[in-house]
């Protein structure tokens, strides 16, 4: 999954830290192409995948075991220009002759370093003895830096909290300055990127698409497409593109899950058929799906089904379709890199209703796969590059399992009209408010829970709906939305008064911490 050659290209060398994504968020942001390849297979593909520079992650495993994640000197023999974080500070001291020790204090959350000497990492940043607040998370310490290297900064923690051999270009931390908690972390990176390696920025969106469709092209040839629409943005913006490469080529199968958000089957329908022409496929398959998920109750086991289904109805659909050799779809960077996670992440938990990897031996469709480069916020800027709508592209991430996952437990025809009900009420008043630009995702879940009221004069024994709304940069983490109480009021008062099934709404203030799947 690279890009033509002419890119210059950073190679992201994960060791397992939660947080290896925000460092290919930095880097992104900062117009440089990079991709993420897991210890153990970095060393392979870096002489075909060229690296203008080097990054090597943080992690969760100490140099010291046995068994912690290593690379050999291939990497720092290369010559390109290197950073290493945290775990990756610790293993090339580790490496190239240092020495780091563990039963020393660790150092984790806010912390302070005081630059020591002038270096280009940090230009701009501080003159000699200005403090920094960064971001720790280690328990072991470097004791001793390998020959050539220099100390940059400090903290109370860490004697060498970075370090630099300016002659081979080679910089380490011990903190972390992809996350938020480090505030002039983008700025170390675009130093090393720029400063430091010389790279030129050269990746943007118009370009992505340039390429994208000289590839959709080359590799779909003559042949037909079928795009697998699931009604949100990701399969939409991919199916924009690949028409936009091969135009009637391309048939999209939009599959009506009958879990879809209120009446957003029929705005996909009309954004396909009447504003863009695309030739495209209705499968109303949501008594299907009610029917395969029956008396079902285990959230993982609902993603199985859907998975599955969705598979199925590709395939028949598909043996209707003559000369139909590919199937689109709209998975991304984040579902590929937690495929390959250098610590056998939890992509089998969270992504188990995508296709990542390859479909089924029994499908006789080559996959085609125009958005498995990008992060979700990049695919949303393609989408206004491809002219779709900012209010299209910019609307709340909706799960594939749609409200399956929104309703715990089993699964009626009835809950699912009330979800669907309460969910518009809710994102309604959002939206009056001024708030939706200002919230990643917003939704409503129907609890498995039945409270008594009093509705007037009538006692009730009716559902719990929850209300969720987090902040969020890049879907990876998430913190609770402090939504104005009035709006609140509003939101539940609707509810309650025009859904019918629902006597009590409540709000969740839980945070989605690194690694965590959606809220079920």
């Amino acid at each position: 999954m690279t890009t033509e050659p002419h890119h210059q290209r950073v190679l992201i060398v994960d060791f397992g830290s939660q947080v290896t994504q925000l460092i290919a968020r930095r880097v992104r942001e900062a117009g440089v192409y990079c991709e993420i390849h897991p210890f153990d297979k970095a060393e392979a593909v870096i002489d075909d995948y060229a690296p203008s520079a080097i990054i090597l992650s943080g992690g969760p495993a100490s140099v010291l075991e046995a068994d912690s994640p290593r690379i050999g000197r291939k990497l720092f023999d290369h010559g390109a220009p290197l950073l290493a974080i945290c775990y990756g500070q610790q293993l090339l001291c580790d490496v190239l002759g240092g020495k780091v020790e563990g039963g020393h204090a660790g150092e984790f959350g806010r912390a302070e370093i005081v630059i020591g000497k002038e270096s280009p990492l940090f230009a701009g940043i501080g003159a000699v003895d200005h403090r920094e607040p960064v971001w720790m998370s280690h328990g072991d310490r470097v004791v001793a830096i390998p020959e050539g290297f220099e100390v940059i900064a400090t903290s109370v923690g860490a004697p060498f909290a970075a370090i630099g051999d300016e002659a081979r270009r080679m910089y380490a931390v011990q903190f972390h300055p992809e996350v938020v908690h480090t505030p002039r972390g983008a700025e170390i990176y675009r130093n090393f990127l720029f400063g430091i390696a010389g790279l030129k920025g050269d990746w943007t969106m118009a370009s992505f698409r340039q390429e994208m469709v000289q590839k959709i092209r080359a590799q779909v040839g003559t042949g037909k497409v079928i795009c697998g629409l699931s009604g949100g943005v990701d399969s939409s913006v991919a199916a924009v593109l690949i028409h936009e490469a091969i135009g009637d080529q391309l048939i999209c199968v939009f599959v009506d899950t009958g879990l879809l958000r209120l009446n957003e089957a029929e705005q996909v329908v009309t954004l396909f058929r009447d504003h863009y022409n695309i030739p495209l496929i209705h499968v109303d398959a949501g008594a299907e799906f009610l029917g395969a998920l029956a008396g079902v109750s285990d959230p993982e086991t609902k993603r199985k089904i859907i998975g599955g289904k969705f598979v199925d109805i590709f395939d028949r659909e598909a043996a209707k379709i003559d000369g139909a050799d590919f199937l689109a779809q709209g998975t991304l960077y984040p579902d590929v890199v937690e495929s390959v996670s250098a610590r056998g992440g939890p992509s089998a938990v969270i992504k188990s209703h995508h296709n990542v990897g390859g479909l089924p031996d029994f499908m006789k469709l080559k996959l085609v796969e125009p958005l498995r480069e990008l992060f979700k916020d990049e695919v949303r800027a393609l989408g206004v590059e491809l002219g779709l709508a900012p209010a299209f592209v910019g609307r709340h991430p909706f799960p594939g399992p749609g409200l399956a996952i929104r309703i715990p437990g089993d699964i009626t025809p009835e809950k699912v009209d009330v979800l669907q009900q309460a969910d518009a009420i809710y994102l309604d008043e959002i939206r009056k408010a001024g708030l939706y630009d200002k919230i990643w995702q917003a939704f409503a879940v129907l609890l498995p829970v039945k409270t008594v009221g009093v509705m007037g004069d009538a006692r009730t024994y009716e559902n719990v709906l929850a209300l969720r709304a987090v902040t969020s940069t890049d879907g990876m983490t998430a913190d609770f939305f402090e939504f104005p109480w009035d709006v609140l009021g509003k939101t539940a008062t609707r509810i309650i008064n025009e859904v019918r099934g629902v006597n009590r709404v409540v709000y969740d203030v839980t945070s989605k911490p690194p690694g965590t799947i959606e809220w079920e």
